[in-house]
C-alpha cells in the first residue's frame, strides 16, 4: 500500500514482511525544503508511529525542538561522546534513542530501538526505527514514546508479553472502533485545514527590477 499527501510532499508505503522485525513502514519527503527518509519495524507500536505521522499534518515549528529534553524530563539518561554521537536510554535499558554524528544517505543518524538481551551477551531488537533528519518529527516520535498512557492490546498480541504489565480494560471492541473513527475524523480535519492554509497563502508578486541606467554614448 502506498499513500501520498495531497500536496505530494510526503509518501507512505506499507509493505508487510513475513518477519515482523523487518521494516514494514517507509515514510519520506522529497520536497525542495525537506529531504528525509524514515522506516519502522513491524513491531513498532502504532501509537508511537502515529505520533510521527500526526506531526506531518501540522507546519514545522519556527524553532528546532530539543528532542533530548523530552526524554530526560521523562527520566531517561543522556550522554554525548567525544565524536558527537548522542544517546538517550530508558532507565530499564530496553529503549534507546540515538543520533549518530555521521550522514547516511538521507538519514543523519536518528535511530530508535527496543532492545532485549539475546542470552549470549548481546542485544536483539524487538523493533527498530530510522527517523530521518527532521527534528520536529523526531520530537513528536519521542513525545509519543514517553507517553505513560496505557495502550489497548489483545491478551496474546504483544511481543515478549512477559515483560509488560497487562490489566483487563473496560473498553470493548465497539468503544475502540469509535475512538479510532474519531481519531481519523480529527486527522482528516487537520489535513484539510493544512491544505486550505497552503492553498490560500497570498502570492507576492516579484518586485520589478529597476531599469539599468543608460551608459554614456560613444
Amino acid at each position: 500500500m502506498i499513500l501520498a499527501s495531497p500536496d505530494q510532499r510526503y509518501a507512505l508505503a506499507l509493505e508487510p514482511e513475513p518477519e515482523s522485525y523487518s521494516k514494514w513502514w517507509r515514510i519520506s519527503s522529497t520536497s525542495d525544503d525537506e529531504n528525509w527518509y524514515s522506516q519502522f519495524g513491524g513491531n513498532t507500536p502504532v501509537e508511537i508511529l502515529a505520533g510521527f505521522t500526526d506531526a506531518l499534518l501540522t507546519p514545522p515549528p519556527e524553532t528546532t525542538p530539543d528532542v533530548w529534553s523530552i526524554l530526560t524530563t521523562a527520566g531517561w539518561t543522556y550522554e554525548r561522546d567525544e565524536r558527537g554521537h548522542e544517546l538517550a536510554e530508558h532507565p530499564d535499558g530496553i529503549m534507546q534513542l540515538r543520533r549518530w554524528n555521521t550522514a547516511r544517505n538521507w538519514n543523519p543518524g536518528w535511530n530508535a530501538a527496543a532492545l532485549l538481551s539475546d542470552g549470549l551477551g548481546g542485544l536483539e531488537a524487538v523493533w527498530e526505527a530510522d527517523l530521518g533528519n527532521a527534528p520536529h518529527l523526531v520530537a513528536a516520535f519521542a513525545t509519543a514514546l514517553v507517553d505513560p498512557a496505557p495502550v489497548a492490546r489483545a491478551e496474546f498480541d504483544v511481543p515478549h508479553s512477559g515483560l509488560v504489565t497487562q490489566k483487563p480494560g473496560g473498553r470493548q471492541a465497539d468503544d475502540l472502533a469509535k475512538e479510532h473513527t474519531a481519531r481519523l475524523t480529527r486527522a482528516r480535519a487537520t489535513a484539510v485545514r493544512r491544505r486550505t492554509t497552503l492553498t490560500t497563502q497570498p502570492v507576492t508578486s516579484p518586485t520589478p527590477a529597476a531599469p539599468a541606467a543608460a551608459g554614456p554614448r560613444r
